[in-house]
Protein backbone atom coordinates (compact mmCIF):
# COMPACT_ATOMS: atom_id res chain seq x y z
CA UNK A 1 0.00 0.00 0.00
CA UNK A 2 1.42 3.25 -1.06
CA UNK A 3 2.16 5.83 1.47
CA UNK A 4 0.06 8.92 1.27
CA UNK A 5 1.97 11.93 0.29
CA UNK A 6 2.72 14.39 2.96
CA UNK A 7 0.78 17.58 3.10
CA UNK A 8 2.69 20.36 1.54
CA UNK A 9 4.92 18.09 -0.53
CA UNK A 10 5.30 18.69 -4.24
CA UNK A 11 3.26 15.58 -4.96
CA UNK A 12 0.33 16.78 -2.92
CA UNK A 13 0.54 20.20 -4.71
CA UNK A 14 0.54 18.49 -8.07
CA UNK A 15 -2.61 16.65 -7.07
CA UNK A 16 -4.27 19.89 -6.13
CA UNK A 17 -4.19 19.32 -2.41
CA UNK A 18 -3.56 22.38 -0.32
CA UNK A 19 -0.23 22.66 1.37
CA UNK A 20 -0.22 22.72 5.14
CA UNK A 21 3.46 23.68 5.52
CA UNK A 22 4.23 27.32 6.18
CA UNK A 23 5.17 29.27 3.01
CA UNK A 24 8.87 29.81 2.51
CA UNK A 25 10.24 33.29 2.87
CA UNK A 26 10.29 35.37 -0.32
CA UNK A 27 14.02 36.02 0.01
CA UNK A 28 16.72 35.60 2.56
CA UNK A 29 17.72 38.78 4.34
CA UNK A 30 20.66 40.53 2.73
CA UNK A 31 23.91 40.44 4.56
CA UNK A 32 25.22 43.72 5.88
CA UNK A 33 28.32 44.98 4.07
CA UNK A 34 31.49 45.06 5.98
CA UNK A 35 33.09 48.38 6.88
CA UNK A 36 35.48 48.89 4.06
CA UNK A 37 36.16 51.45 1.38
CA UNK A 38 33.14 53.38 0.01
CA UNK A 39 33.56 51.69 -3.36
CA UNK A 40 33.30 48.21 -1.80
CA UNK A 41 30.18 49.18 0.14
CA UNK A 42 28.54 50.43 -3.05
CA UNK A 43 29.36 47.18 -4.88
CA UNK A 44 27.93 45.12 -1.98
CA UNK A 45 24.79 47.20 -1.97
CA UNK A 46 24.24 46.72 -5.70
CA UNK A 47 24.81 42.94 -5.29
CA UNK A 48 22.20 42.76 -2.51
CA UNK A 49 19.68 44.63 -4.62
CA UNK A 50 20.29 42.16 -7.47
CA UNK A 51 19.60 39.21 -5.19
CA UNK A 52 16.44 40.81 -3.93
CA UNK A 53 15.23 41.32 -7.49
CA UNK A 54 15.90 37.70 -8.29
CA UNK A 55 14.15 36.45 -5.12
CA UNK A 56 10.98 38.52 -5.36
CA UNK A 57 8.87 36.48 -7.78
CA UNK A 58 5.11 36.34 -8.13
CA UNK A 59 3.34 33.29 -6.61
CA UNK A 60 1.33 31.83 -9.39
CA UNK A 61 -0.55 28.57 -9.26
CA UNK A 62 1.52 25.64 -10.41
CA UNK A 63 4.85 27.57 -10.05
CA UNK A 64 7.71 25.83 -8.26
CA UNK A 65 9.95 28.34 -6.37
CA UNK A 66 12.43 25.71 -5.18
CA UNK A 67 15.21 26.58 -7.67
CA UNK A 68 14.87 30.27 -6.92
CA UNK A 69 14.97 29.55 -3.24
CA UNK A 70 18.17 27.58 -3.71
CA UNK A 71 19.81 30.46 -5.63
CA UNK A 72 18.75 32.93 -2.96
CA UNK A 73 20.21 30.68 -0.26
CA UNK A 74 23.48 30.50 -2.22
CA UNK A 75 23.58 34.27 -2.69
CA UNK A 76 22.93 34.78 1.01
CA UNK A 77 25.79 32.50 1.90
CA UNK A 78 28.18 34.31 -0.55
CA UNK A 79 27.35 37.79 0.68
CA UNK A 80 30.28 38.01 3.15
CA UNK A 81 32.70 37.10 0.33
CA UNK A 82 31.71 39.93 -2.03
CA UNK A 83 34.12 42.50 -0.52
CA UNK A 84 37.02 40.08 -0.97
CA UNK A 85 36.06 39.47 -4.60
CA UNK A 86 35.90 43.19 -5.26
CA UNK A 87 39.29 43.78 -3.63
CA UNK A 88 40.84 41.05 -5.78
CA UNK A 89 39.31 42.52 -8.95
CA UNK A 90 40.63 45.98 -8.06
CA UNK A 91 44.13 44.55 -7.59
CA UNK A 92 44.01 42.84 -10.97
CA UNK A 93 42.90 46.10 -12.64
CA UNK A 94 45.64 48.02 -10.84
CA UNK A 95 48.23 45.55 -12.14
CA UNK A 96 46.98 45.79 -15.73
CA UNK A 97 46.71 49.63 -15.76
CA UNK A 98 50.04 51.35 -16.85
CA UNK A 99 51.73 53.93 -14.66
CA UNK A 100 51.28 57.60 -15.60
CA UNK A 101 54.02 58.95 -17.89
CA UNK A 102 54.58 61.95 -15.63
CA UNK A 103 55.85 59.71 -12.89
CA UNK A 104 58.22 57.96 -15.29
CA UNK A 105 59.47 61.32 -16.62
CA UNK A 106 60.02 62.59 -13.09
CA UNK A 107 61.86 59.44 -12.14
CA UNK A 108 64.05 59.64 -15.26
CA UNK A 109 64.93 63.30 -14.72
CA UNK A 110 65.77 62.63 -11.08
CA UNK A 111 67.95 59.68 -11.98
CA UNK A 112 69.87 61.63 -14.69
CA UNK A 113 70.60 64.71 -12.61
CA UNK A 114 71.06 63.07 -9.22
CA UNK A 115 74.79 62.45 -9.58
CA UNK A 116 75.46 64.65 -12.61
CA UNK A 117 78.37 67.11 -12.44
CA UNK A 118 78.02 69.94 -14.95
CA UNK A 119 81.53 71.25 -14.21
CA UNK A 120 83.15 68.19 -15.83
CA UNK A 121 83.32 67.57 -19.57
CA UNK A 122 80.87 64.69 -20.22
CA UNK A 123 83.20 61.91 -21.38
CA UNK A 124 84.27 58.68 -19.71
CA UNK A 125 87.67 58.80 -21.35
CA UNK A 126 89.19 62.25 -20.80
CA UNK A 127 91.54 61.83 -23.78
CA UNK A 128 88.56 61.71 -26.13
CA UNK A 129 87.48 65.09 -27.54
CA UNK A 130 83.91 66.31 -27.38
CA UNK A 131 82.69 67.23 -30.86
CA UNK A 132 80.26 70.15 -31.06
CA UNK A 133 78.23 70.42 -34.27
CA UNK A 134 77.30 73.99 -35.25
CA UNK A 135 74.71 75.43 -37.61
CA UNK A 136 73.61 78.99 -38.40
CA UNK A 137 70.50 80.35 -40.10
CA UNK A 138 70.55 84.04 -41.09
CA UNK A 139 66.99 85.33 -40.73
CA UNK A 140 67.30 89.06 -41.44
CA UNK A 141 69.72 91.96 -41.81
CA UNK A 142 68.49 94.57 -39.34
CA UNK A 143 71.02 97.38 -39.80
CA UNK A 144 74.25 98.20 -41.64
CA UNK A 145 76.24 100.97 -39.95
CA UNK A 146 78.96 101.95 -42.41
CA UNK A 147 80.21 104.82 -40.27
CA UNK A 148 80.91 102.62 -37.24
CA UNK A 149 81.62 99.48 -39.32
CA UNK A 150 78.91 97.39 -37.63
CA UNK A 151 76.45 94.82 -38.94
CA UNK A 152 73.29 93.92 -37.03
CA UNK A 153 71.70 90.60 -37.98
CA UNK A 154 69.08 88.22 -36.65
CA UNK A 155 70.57 84.71 -36.49
CA UNK A 156 69.17 81.34 -35.41
CA UNK A 157 72.03 79.42 -33.80
CA UNK A 158 72.10 75.64 -33.19
CA UNK A 159 74.68 73.46 -31.47
CA UNK A 160 74.61 69.70 -30.84
CA UNK A 161 76.98 67.54 -28.79
CA UNK A 162 77.03 64.11 -27.11
CA UNK A 163 76.84 63.82 -23.33
CA UNK A 164 77.86 60.35 -22.22
CA UNK A 165 76.38 60.90 -18.75
CA UNK A 166 72.85 61.67 -20.01
CA UNK A 167 71.90 58.41 -21.73
CA UNK A 168 69.27 55.85 -20.65
CA UNK A 169 67.36 52.77 -21.75
CA UNK A 170 64.02 54.00 -23.07
CA UNK A 171 62.31 50.62 -22.53
CA UNK A 172 62.75 51.03 -18.77
CA UNK A 173 61.05 54.43 -18.73
CA UNK A 174 57.81 53.95 -20.68
CA UNK A 175 59.58 54.38 -24.03
CA UNK A 176 60.59 57.99 -23.29
CA UNK A 177 63.17 58.83 -25.96
CA UNK A 178 63.61 62.59 -25.51
CA UNK A 179 63.26 64.98 -22.60
CA UNK A 180 64.01 68.60 -21.88
CA UNK A 181 66.45 69.58 -19.15
CA UNK A 182 67.49 72.97 -17.75
CA UNK A 183 70.50 74.40 -19.55
CA UNK A 184 71.94 75.52 -16.23
CA UNK A 185 71.95 71.92 -14.95
CA UNK A 186 74.03 70.33 -17.73
CA UNK A 187 77.45 70.89 -19.25
CA UNK A 188 77.51 73.29 -22.25
CA UNK A 189 80.42 74.22 -24.55
CA UNK A 190 81.98 77.67 -24.23
CA UNK A 191 81.48 78.72 -27.86
CA UNK A 192 81.79 82.44 -28.64
CA UNK A 193 81.67 84.66 -31.75
CA UNK A 194 84.91 86.53 -32.25
CA UNK A 195 83.37 89.46 -34.16
CA UNK A 196 80.52 90.13 -31.76
CA UNK A 197 80.24 93.64 -30.34
CA UNK A 198 76.90 93.48 -28.57
CA UNK A 199 73.95 91.11 -28.23
CA UNK A 200 70.64 92.96 -28.16
CA UNK A 201 67.26 91.68 -26.99
CA UNK A 202 68.05 88.02 -27.48
CA UNK A 203 65.43 85.79 -25.82
CA UNK A 204 66.82 83.42 -23.23
CA UNK A 205 65.82 79.79 -23.82
CA UNK A 206 66.63 77.98 -20.55
CA UNK A 207 66.12 74.40 -21.77
CA UNK A 208 67.91 71.87 -23.96
CA UNK A 209 66.62 68.66 -25.51
CA UNK A 210 68.34 65.37 -24.65
CA UNK A 211 67.54 62.02 -26.31
CA UNK A 212 68.12 58.54 -24.94
CA UNK A 213 71.50 58.18 -26.68
CA UNK A 214 72.88 61.25 -24.87
CA UNK A 215 72.69 63.75 -27.76
CA UNK A 216 72.07 67.30 -26.48
CA UNK A 217 70.42 69.86 -28.77
CA UNK A 218 70.59 73.56 -27.98
CA UNK A 219 68.96 76.20 -30.21
CA UNK A 220 68.45 79.90 -29.65
CA UNK A 221 67.76 83.08 -31.67
CA UNK A 222 70.34 85.86 -31.45
CA UNK A 223 70.24 89.52 -32.49
CA UNK A 224 73.93 89.88 -33.14
CA UNK A 225 75.87 93.13 -33.57
CA UNK A 226 79.20 92.23 -35.15
CA UNK A 227 82.17 94.17 -36.47
CA UNK A 228 82.51 94.10 -40.26
CA UNK A 229 84.65 95.87 -42.85
CA UNK A 230 82.01 97.64 -44.97
CA UNK A 231 82.96 99.03 -48.39
CA UNK A 232 80.46 101.59 -49.74
CA UNK A 233 82.37 102.72 -52.85
CA UNK A 234 79.85 101.10 -55.23
CA UNK A 235 76.81 102.52 -53.40
CA UNK A 236 73.94 101.83 -54.10
CA UNK A 237 75.18 98.69 -55.89
CA UNK A 238 77.44 97.59 -53.04
CA UNK A 239 77.96 94.00 -51.90
CA UNK A 240 79.14 93.30 -48.35
CA UNK A 241 80.93 90.22 -47.03
CA UNK A 242 80.87 89.83 -43.25
CA UNK A 243 82.19 86.88 -41.27
CA UNK A 244 80.99 85.17 -38.08
CA UNK A 245 83.76 83.09 -36.47
CA UNK A 246 82.89 80.50 -33.80
CA UNK A 247 85.47 78.88 -31.52
CA UNK A 248 85.92 77.73 -27.95
CA UNK A 249 87.40 80.33 -25.67
CA UNK A 250 89.15 77.91 -23.28
CA UNK A 251 89.16 74.35 -24.65
CA UNK A 252 91.73 73.40 -27.24
CA UNK A 253 91.01 71.10 -30.16
CA UNK A 254 92.16 68.12 -28.07
CA UNK A 255 89.23 68.76 -25.69
CA UNK A 256 86.50 70.39 -27.81
CA UNK A 257 86.39 69.99 -31.57
CA UNK A 258 83.95 71.69 -33.95
CA UNK A 259 82.10 70.31 -36.97
CA UNK A 260 79.25 71.23 -39.30
CA UNK A 261 75.76 70.03 -38.45
CA UNK A 262 74.77 70.20 -42.15
CA UNK A 263 76.76 69.93 -45.33
CA UNK A 264 78.51 73.06 -46.58
CA UNK A 265 76.50 73.08 -49.79
CA UNK A 266 73.23 73.12 -47.85
CA UNK A 267 74.47 75.95 -45.65
CA UNK A 268 75.66 78.01 -48.64
CA UNK A 269 72.46 77.90 -50.67
CA UNK A 270 69.87 77.71 -47.89
CA UNK A 271 67.85 80.95 -47.94
CA UNK A 272 64.50 79.65 -46.69
CA UNK A 273 64.76 81.27 -43.28
CA UNK A 274 65.85 84.68 -44.63
CA UNK A 275 63.21 87.44 -44.70
CA UNK A 276 63.46 89.30 -48.03
CA UNK A 277 61.49 92.35 -46.92
CA UNK A 278 64.35 94.65 -45.99
CA UNK A 279 66.92 96.75 -47.82
CA UNK A 280 69.38 93.86 -48.07
CA UNK A 281 69.30 90.53 -49.88
CA UNK A 282 71.14 87.39 -48.78
CA UNK A 283 73.33 85.89 -51.52
CA UNK A 284 75.14 83.04 -49.75
CA UNK A 285 76.58 81.84 -46.44
CA UNK A 286 79.85 80.06 -47.15
CA UNK A 287 81.65 78.21 -44.34
CA UNK A 288 85.18 77.06 -43.61
CA UNK A 289 86.88 75.00 -40.89
CA UNK A 290 90.43 75.65 -39.74
CA UNK A 291 92.71 75.35 -36.75
CA UNK A 292 93.73 78.55 -35.00
CA UNK A 293 97.27 78.26 -33.70
CA UNK A 294 98.28 80.45 -30.78
CA UNK A 295 100.60 80.43 -27.81
CA UNK A 296 97.81 79.00 -25.63
CA UNK A 297 97.30 76.01 -27.95
CA UNK A 298 95.43 74.99 -31.08
CA UNK A 299 91.75 75.89 -31.21
CA UNK A 300 89.12 74.58 -33.62
CA UNK A 301 87.41 77.37 -35.53
CA UNK A 302 84.42 77.56 -37.90
CA UNK A 303 83.83 80.68 -39.98
CA UNK A 304 80.56 81.60 -41.72
CA UNK A 305 80.90 84.27 -44.45
CA UNK A 306 77.60 86.12 -44.87
CA UNK A 307 77.41 87.75 -48.34
CA UNK A 308 74.65 90.35 -48.74
CA UNK A 309 73.84 92.97 -51.36
CA UNK A 310 71.77 96.13 -51.26
CA UNK A 311 68.50 96.52 -53.17
CA UNK A 312 69.22 99.71 -55.20
CA UNK A 313 65.79 100.56 -56.61
CA UNK A 314 64.94 103.12 -53.92
CA UNK A 315 68.25 104.91 -54.35
CA UNK A 316 68.04 104.87 -58.16
CA UNK A 317 64.70 106.67 -57.99
CA UNK A 318 65.57 109.10 -55.18
CA UNK A 319 69.25 109.82 -55.94
CA UNK A 320 70.53 108.78 -59.36
CA UNK A 321 67.70 110.05 -61.57
CA UNK A 322 67.51 113.52 -59.90
CA UNK A 323 71.30 113.82 -60.05
CA UNK A 324 71.28 113.07 -63.80
CA UNK A 325 68.63 115.76 -64.33
CA UNK A 326 70.76 118.34 -62.49
CA UNK A 327 73.79 117.41 -64.59
CA UNK A 328 71.84 117.84 -67.83
CA UNK A 329 70.60 121.26 -66.72
CA UNK A 330 74.15 122.29 -65.87
CA UNK A 331 75.31 121.12 -69.29
CA UNK A 332 72.62 123.29 -70.90
CA UNK A 333 74.12 126.40 -69.29
CA UNK A 334 77.20 126.08 -71.51
CA UNK A 335 75.11 126.95 -74.56
CA UNK A 336 74.48 130.47 -73.24
CA UNK A 337 76.85 133.20 -74.53
CA UNK A 338 79.85 133.70 -72.26
CA UNK A 339 79.21 137.48 -72.09
CA UNK A 340 75.55 137.02 -71.11
CA UNK A 341 74.76 138.26 -67.63
CA UNK A 342 71.88 135.77 -67.36
CA UNK A 343 74.41 132.97 -67.50
CA UNK A 344 75.71 133.94 -64.08
CA UNK A 345 72.19 133.94 -62.65
CA UNK A 346 71.43 130.57 -64.24
CA UNK A 347 74.61 128.92 -62.98
CA UNK A 348 74.08 130.41 -59.54
CA UNK A 349 70.61 128.84 -59.42
CA UNK A 350 72.00 125.47 -60.52
CA UNK A 351 74.69 125.72 -57.84
CA UNK A 352 72.04 126.37 -55.19
CA UNK A 353 70.10 123.34 -56.45
CA UNK A 354 73.26 121.21 -56.24
CA UNK A 355 73.86 122.37 -52.67
CA UNK A 356 70.31 121.63 -51.51
CA UNK A 357 70.35 118.21 -53.19
CA UNK A 358 73.71 117.44 -51.62
CA UNK A 359 72.39 118.30 -48.14
CA UNK A 360 69.31 116.10 -48.60
CA UNK A 361 71.40 113.29 -50.02
CA UNK A 362 73.82 113.32 -47.09
CA UNK A 363 71.26 111.53 -44.89
CA UNK A 364 70.80 108.69 -47.38
CA UNK A 365 74.36 108.18 -48.54
CA UNK A 366 76.31 106.03 -46.05
CA UNK A 367 79.16 107.77 -44.27
CA UNK A 368 82.34 105.77 -44.09
CA UNK A 369 85.90 106.62 -43.15
CA UNK A 370 87.19 103.65 -45.15
CA UNK A 371 85.82 104.59 -48.59
CA UNK A 372 83.71 107.35 -50.13
CA UNK A 373 80.74 106.39 -52.30
CA UNK A 374 81.24 106.94 -56.03
CA UNK A 375 78.10 109.02 -56.28
CA UNK A 376 79.47 111.42 -53.66
CA UNK A 377 82.78 111.78 -55.54
CA UNK A 378 80.93 112.48 -58.77
CA UNK A 379 78.79 115.16 -57.16
CA UNK A 380 81.87 116.89 -55.77
CA UNK A 381 83.51 116.86 -59.24
CA UNK A 382 80.35 118.25 -60.85
CA UNK A 383 80.13 121.00 -58.24
CA UNK A 384 83.81 121.82 -58.82
CA UNK A 385 83.18 122.19 -62.57
CA UNK A 386 80.12 124.31 -61.89
CA UNK A 387 82.00 126.65 -59.52
CA UNK A 388 84.90 126.92 -61.96
CA UNK A 389 82.59 127.80 -64.85
CA UNK A 390 80.71 130.31 -62.71
CA UNK A 391 83.99 131.94 -61.62
CA UNK A 392 85.09 132.18 -65.24
CA UNK A 393 81.84 133.92 -66.19
CA UNK A 394 82.20 136.38 -63.30
CA UNK A 395 85.78 137.26 -64.29
CA UNK A 396 84.74 137.75 -67.90
CA UNK A 397 81.93 140.15 -67.00
CA UNK A 398 84.24 142.03 -64.67
CA UNK A 399 86.90 142.37 -67.41
CA UNK A 400 84.41 143.64 -69.98
CA UNK A 401 83.05 146.15 -67.52
CA UNK A 402 86.54 147.52 -66.77
CA UNK A 403 87.30 147.88 -70.50
CA UNK A 404 84.15 149.88 -71.10
CA UNK A 405 84.89 152.23 -68.20
CA UNK A 406 88.46 152.88 -69.42
CA UNK A 407 87.16 153.79 -72.89
CA UNK A 408 84.80 156.37 -71.50
CA UNK A 409 87.59 157.92 -69.44
CA UNK A 410 89.95 158.26 -72.42
CA UNK A 411 87.16 159.81 -74.53
CA UNK A 412 86.35 162.44 -71.93
CA UNK A 413 90.05 163.08 -71.35
CA UNK A 414 90.76 164.02 -74.94
CA UNK A 415 87.51 165.70 -76.04
CA UNK A 416 86.45 167.60 -72.94
CA UNK A 417 88.48 169.49 -70.44
CA UNK A 418 88.95 172.85 -68.59
CA UNK A 419 91.69 175.54 -69.24
CA UNK A 420 93.65 177.01 -66.36
CA UNK A 421 95.37 180.36 -66.46
CA UNK A 422 98.76 179.16 -65.33
CA UNK A 423 98.87 175.67 -66.72
CA UNK A 424 97.53 173.16 -69.15
CA UNK A 425 93.94 172.12 -69.31
CA UNK A 426 93.07 169.19 -67.03
CA UNK A 427 90.15 166.83 -67.23
CA UNK A 428 88.14 166.65 -64.02
CA UNK A 429 88.39 162.84 -63.95
CA UNK A 430 92.14 163.04 -64.54
CA UNK A 431 92.50 165.60 -61.75
CA UNK A 432 90.71 163.28 -59.37
CA UNK A 433 92.96 160.45 -60.42
CA UNK A 434 96.11 162.61 -60.39
CA UNK A 435 96.92 161.90 -64.07
CA UNK A 436 98.33 164.51 -66.45
CA UNK A 437 96.95 164.73 -69.96
CA UNK A 438 99.02 163.31 -72.80
CA UNK A 439 101.34 165.65 -74.72
CA UNK A 440 99.11 165.57 -77.77
CA UNK A 441 96.23 166.99 -75.84
CA UNK A 442 98.51 169.52 -74.15
CA UNK A 443 99.78 170.68 -77.56
CA UNK A 444 96.20 170.94 -78.77
CA UNK A 445 95.29 173.05 -75.75
CA UNK A 446 98.34 175.28 -76.02
CA UNK A 447 97.42 176.76 -79.42
CA UNK A 448 93.65 177.18 -79.57
CA UNK A 449 91.89 178.66 -82.59
CA UNK A 450 94.56 177.70 -85.15
CA UNK A 451 95.05 174.94 -87.69
CA UNK A 452 97.34 173.22 -85.26
CA UNK A 453 94.42 172.83 -82.94
CA UNK A 454 92.46 171.04 -85.64
CA UNK A 455 95.47 168.88 -86.45
CA UNK A 456 95.93 168.05 -82.82
CA UNK A 457 92.30 167.06 -82.46
CA UNK A 458 92.55 164.86 -85.53
CA UNK A 459 95.65 163.22 -84.09
CA UNK A 460 93.83 162.76 -80.79
CA UNK A 461 90.90 161.14 -82.54
CA UNK A 462 93.26 158.89 -84.52
CA UNK A 463 95.09 157.93 -81.33
CA UNK A 464 91.79 157.26 -79.61
CA UNK A 465 90.59 155.06 -82.45
CA UNK A 466 93.87 153.18 -82.47
CA UNK A 467 93.63 152.67 -78.72
CA UNK A 468 90.05 151.51 -79.11
CA UNK A 469 91.03 149.09 -81.87
CA UNK A 470 93.83 147.76 -79.70
CA UNK A 471 91.41 147.34 -76.80
CA UNK A 472 88.93 145.60 -79.07
CA UNK A 473 91.60 143.23 -80.29
CA UNK A 474 92.68 142.57 -76.69
CA UNK A 475 89.06 141.98 -75.69
CA UNK A 476 88.55 139.64 -78.61
CA UNK A 477 91.67 137.74 -77.58
CA UNK A 478 90.42 137.40 -74.01
CA UNK A 479 87.00 136.33 -75.26
CA UNK A 480 88.55 133.71 -77.52
CA UNK A 481 90.67 132.41 -74.62
CA UNK A 482 87.67 132.24 -72.31
CA UNK A 483 85.62 130.54 -74.97
CA UNK A 484 88.31 127.91 -75.35
CA UNK A 485 88.39 127.48 -71.59
CA UNK A 486 84.58 127.23 -71.53
CA UNK A 487 84.67 124.64 -74.31
CA UNK A 488 87.32 122.70 -72.38
CA UNK A 489 85.08 122.70 -69.30
CA UNK A 490 82.15 121.51 -71.38
CA UNK A 491 84.16 118.65 -72.86
CA UNK A 492 85.53 117.70 -69.42
CA UNK A 493 82.00 117.75 -68.07
CA UNK A 494 80.88 115.39 -70.84
CA UNK A 495 83.80 113.05 -70.16
CA UNK A 496 83.04 112.92 -66.42
CA UNK A 497 79.33 112.39 -67.05
CA UNK A 498 80.04 109.61 -69.56
CA UNK A 499 82.54 107.93 -67.23
CA UNK A 500 80.07 108.15 -64.35
CA UNK A 501 77.26 106.69 -66.46
CA UNK A 502 79.41 103.83 -67.76
CA UNK A 503 80.64 103.05 -64.24
CA UNK A 504 77.13 102.95 -62.78
CA UNK A 505 75.87 100.77 -65.63
CA UNK A 506 78.82 98.39 -65.15
CA UNK A 507 78.17 98.18 -61.43
CA UNK A 508 74.49 97.52 -62.07
CA UNK A 509 75.33 94.72 -64.54
CA UNK A 510 77.76 93.18 -62.06
CA UNK A 511 75.14 93.47 -59.30
CA UNK A 512 72.49 91.80 -61.46
CA UNK A 513 74.85 88.99 -62.49
CA UNK A 514 75.39 87.76 -58.93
Amino acid sequence: MAEAPLRGSPASRRRGQPSLAPPPPRCAPAAQPTRSAPGLRAHAKRAAEGRAALCVLPQTPGYDPAPVTAWGTLASSMAPLWPLVLVAASGILAIDTPHPRSSALHHLTKQLLQKYRKEVRPVHNWTQATTVYLDVFVRAVLDVDAQNQKLKTSVWYREVWDDEFLSWNSSMFDEIREISLPLSAVWAPDIIINEFVDIERSPDLPYVYVNSSGTVKHSKPIQLVSACSLDTYAFPFDIQNCSLTFNSILHTVEDVDLAFLRSREDITHDQKAFLNDSEWELLSVSSTYNILQSSAGNFAQIQFNVVIRRCPLVYVVSLLIPSIFLMLVDLGSFYLPPTCHARIVFKSSVLVGYTVFRVNMSDEVPKSTVSTPLIGVFFMVCMAFLVLSLSKSILLVKFLHDEQCSRRQWTLLCLRGDTNEEGPRMDPWAQLAGVTEPPICQEHQAQPGTLREVWSQLQSISSYLQTQDQADRQEAGWLALLERFDRLLFQSYLVVLGFYTITLCSLWVMWSGL
